[in-house]
């Protein structure tokens, strides 16, 4: 059974240390989890949801830094609050708007979130959705901003000869075009579904 809302947060996604930016706008509903709104980010950015994630915040109750995402037995130390028990409305406001996000803590893809609106929902609009963006997010493992930066070298200066070369197109699956981003293109997965898939339930 959906929950009903009036209203939807519009938040802004960038990926922080590359230029130009790579960003999406994107809107949810106000019943957002912070693991639903995880989904969304990675469905919008383009990411594969294969590793691990964490946002970062101010809580507005206790002014402290609080961390969301997947409580895990290696950082008994430092509390992580589960993101599907964890609800955007109780966080994020209009006085309290931005966020870190961590994806993958390997090649650690640093985005910065900005809580841009708070609108009403509009009537036969379904949610979540993407309004805007631009260019595509790196691809997944390629070794970080370094080894993005070596692909985006590699496209740049085509070399069909040089077995690296080669090599790189085909693990990219022959194409990649790092300017390219619709968001009429984006996908938006249903987080229940996606839950139940990462803790196989």
């Amino acid at each position: 059974m959906k929950t009903k809302y009036n209203r939807v947060y519009q938040f802004r996604i960038r990926l922080e240390e590359i230029e130009p930016d790579i960003w999406r706008a994107i809107q949810v509903p106000e019943t957002y989890t912070f693991w639903d709104l995880h989904v969304a980010i990675q469905d919008a950015m383009g990411w594969q949801d294969y590793h691990l994630h964490e946002f970062i915040l101010i809580n507005p109750l206790t002014g402290k830094k609080t961390r969301i995402g997947i409580p895990s037995e290696e950082f008994l130390d430092e509390e992580i609050l589960p993101g599907w028990k964890t609800m955007i409305a109780d966080y994020f406001s209009m006085e309290n708007k931005s966020a870190d996000y961590t994806y993958d803590f390997g090649d650690n893809w640093q985005h910065a979130i900005t809580l841009e609106k708070i609108l009403p929902k509009e009537e036969k609009q379904v949610y979540p959705r993407c309004i805007d963006g631009k260019r595509a997010c790196p691809p997944e493992d390629c070794g970080s901003i370094p080894g993005y930066e070596d692909i985006l070298g590699m496209l740049k200066n085509p070399d069909p000869d040089d077995e690296e070369y080669k090599e790189t197109i085909e693990w990219l699956g022959g194409e990649y075009n790092p300017e390219y981003f619709d968001p009429g293109e984006v996908h938006f997965d249903n987080p229940e579904e996606r839950f139940k898939m990462a803790f196989d339930l």
